[in-house]
Order: C-alpha cells, then sequence, then structure tokens
C-alpha cells in the first residue's frame, strides 16, 4: 500500500491534480493542513485543519485504520514546540497507533520512536530549512512502514 502525504500548501492547488496522477497505485491520499483552500479543490485528499485554514470544517485531529495500520494525523500548531515528538508520541499511544502524520513546521522529518513511526512531509509551498519543498510517500509491506521523501518544484517550468 502506498500513502501520499502533503502539508503546507498554502492554496498551492495545481499540487493536488498532478499528485493524483503522479501516484495512481496509491490507496490513500492525506493532507495535514494548511491547505487554505476550499474543500472541493482538495478532491481526493483526507485533510485535517491547520492553524490557516480558517473557513474549514476539517477536524483539528484525524484516526484512521489503513490496511490494518493505525494512524493518527493532526496539523499540530496546538503542539509547544519544545515537546511536540512527546506529545505526538503521546497522542499515538492512546489511539493505539503505528503511525503519526503532522505538519505546521514546513520541514521534511520522519522519526522512529517506541515503534512509532513519526511523519511531517514539510511543506509543498515553502520548506523553512532551505531545502526544496517536499512530500511524503509512504510505502506499507507486510505491517513495515517505510518513508520516501520527494522533493517538488516551487514553480512549473512548461
Amino acid at each position: 500500500m502506498q500513502i501520499v502525504v502533503v502539508s503546507d500548501t498554502h492554496g498551492r492547488n495545481e499540487v493536488f491534480e498532478e499528485l493524483r496522477l503522479r501516484h495512481p497505485q496509491a490507496s490513500a491520499f492525506l493532507h495535514c493542513g494548511d491547505s487554505e483552500t476550499d474543500e472541493y479543490a482538495l478532491d481526493g485528499f483526507v485533510s485535517v485543519q491547520g492553524n490557516n485554514d480558517y473557513y474549514s470544517s476539517h477536524p483539528m485531529e484525524l484516526v484512521l485504520n489503513l490496511d490494518g495500520i493505525r494512524v493518527f494525523m493532526t496539523h499540530g500548531q496546538y503542539l509547544r514546540h519544545f515537546n511536540r515528538m512527546e506529545s505526538l508520541i503521546l497522542k499515538a499511544k492512546e489511539y493505539e497507533c503505528q503511525l503519526v502524520l503532522h505538519g505546521h513546521t514546513h520541514v521534511f522529518d520522519v522519526k522512529v520512536v517506541d515503534g512509532i513511526t513519526l511523519v511531517n512531509p514539510g511543506s509543498l509551498y515553502h520548506s523553512r530549512d532551505g531545502s526544496a519543498p517536499s512530500y511524503a510517500l509512504i510505502t506499507v509491506t507486510n505491517g513495515k512502514i517505510s518513508v520516501q521523501r520527494i522533493d517538488y518544484p516551487r514553480f512549473k517550468t512548461k
């Protein structure tokens, strides 16, 4: 199973259709908030609400079951900077999740702590660490989770 995970697109709506075309084999398309777009533009993406999604009806958190893997998804704006990972791990344990997806920081990150895989796909709008915008492609095979960072061009050239 493959899962495409994005976050912090901030109105960059052209990416959604292209990602669906790039990854037709994906079982799920997930958005970790701050899309800053109408919900219809997210066609095919399950999303949580970010701090800039003022008029969104998306939930602040979601727990999903994807092919036997429990996933906790949040934007993470309400988490303190200094104990963000600890808070996410506690939530994952509370909901018995093996995978945590979050955004907000605009920096790609993958960590495995206590058997829980934590993924921040970065931002498809602007990365705050100077790297290219990015998203995550997660592959689950026989219960094993692997994460790949995929860089995305800032601006499309024709």
